[in-house]
């Protein structure tokens, strides 16, 4: 088990899914953490809601992890890291349609820098950032790890299919290191405080951000991009997961490769709930759990998306002993209450 012993450097530390990590291996392991950010789509202040819920001041490396010589400097500086997290990506889908070099250049470069670094100082753990976007379309569900990889649907989906070919490749020839690639789902929700939550300094694309901001006003009108999918209700569907389910299952891949007791030097486990639910089905858990009715409209559908994913969970479950414990209303509830504290109201 991880403990204060252990130094564990989080890429993307100040966004969404990284700063709750971070909270995580603080609060429930003791661990030193240190972040690299360089706060593209992110504020420096995540750094000061993770002081206010752990007590503990993270140092964050500013940089652009496209660098190598500024990614060399950090695995210098920070001495006796034993494990990394990767999860510094651009990751907007439609971003990524419109301008698929940007997203090429920096996930790609980034996570070969990383690896670099990993190998040249010694770090033999690294849980790589992935997505169920890798699936493509597909016929058969729920999804699991032996589904074959459909054509992605965006340069955002086969950066992920290509960085995981990528860390394949490079434990294969650095028989010191062990991998594991987390192929999660739809992350969604905020810490239980209210005080951390998914604020991009970007337009939101992923969808309860989007519910929420519309609800405080922020958003004028939602748009249901596309009602006419071959689905119960017409919408997408998607198999949502709280990000602290998401958190606490990195630190769980973590000690699982810490453990040297992998089969198989890189893995690749899927991390989700094993249940669907439509964009429609995801609004009406929002206007049940806030009370709001959400002033939205059916649209035509968005290049990039997948029409239906959701999980097997059996993997998870197996080699890292995980499951999801927070349902869709948590998710909703905590989205909102981060919502309303972003307004300044106090949430009982």
């Amino acid at each position: 088990m991880l403990s204060s012993n252990d130094k564990i450097l989080v890429t993307g530390g100040a966004g969404y899914i990284g700063s709750h990590t971070i909270i995580e291996l603080i609060m429930s392991r003791g661990a030193q953490v240190v972040s690299a950010d360089d706060h593209s789509n992110s504020s420096s202040t995540v750094f000061d809601r993770i002081a206010q819920i752990t007590g503990t001041r993270v140092r964050n490396h500013a940089v652009d992890l496209c660098d190598r010589a500024a990614v060399e400097r950090i695995f210098t500086e920070e001495k006796g890291i034993t494990g990394v997290i990767h999860f510094a990506a651009f990751k907007s889908v439609p971003e990524s349609t419109a301008q698929p070099d940007k997203y090429y250049h920096n996930n790609i470069a980034s996570l070969i820098n990383i690896l670099q670094g990993c190998t040249a100082h010694g770090v033999r753990d690294l849980i790589f950032s992935s997505s169920c976007s890798v699936y493509g379309n597909i016929s058969t569900l729920p999804v699991s790890e032996d589904t074959p990889l459909g054509q992605a649907e965006s340069p955002y989906a086969y950066t992920k299919q290509i960085g995981e070919r990528i860390v394949d490749d490079h434990v294969r020839v650095d028989p010191a290191m062990r991998a594991i690639s987390l192929r999660y789902f739809n992350p969604a929700g905020a810490h239980s405080t209210g005080l951390n939550g998914e604020d991009p300094i970007n337009a939101p694309s992923s969808l309860v951000p989007v519910i929420t901001r519309t609800a405080s006003g922020r958003i004028p009108v939602m748009h249901v991009h596309g009602t006419d999918y071959d689905t119960r209700d017409g919408s997408c569907i998607r198999d949502y997961v709280h990000v602290s389910d998401i958190a606490d299952a990195h630190i769980l891949a973590l000690e699982r490769a810490a453990s040297g007791s992998m089969p198989q030097r890189h893995e690749i486990i899927n991390l989700g709930t094993g249940n669907g639910v439509s964009v429609l089905e995801a609004i009406a858990a929002f206007e049940e759990v806030s009370g709001q009715k959400l002033n939205y409209q059916r649209g035509p559908r968005r290049a990039g998306d997948v029409i239906a994913v959701y999980s097997d969970t059996t993997r998870s479950q197996a080699l890292l002993g995980w499951k999801a414990r927070r349902d869709l209303h948590e998710m909703m509830r905590s989205a909102w209450a981060w919502e309303q504290h972003l307004a300044g109201k106090v949430v009982v």
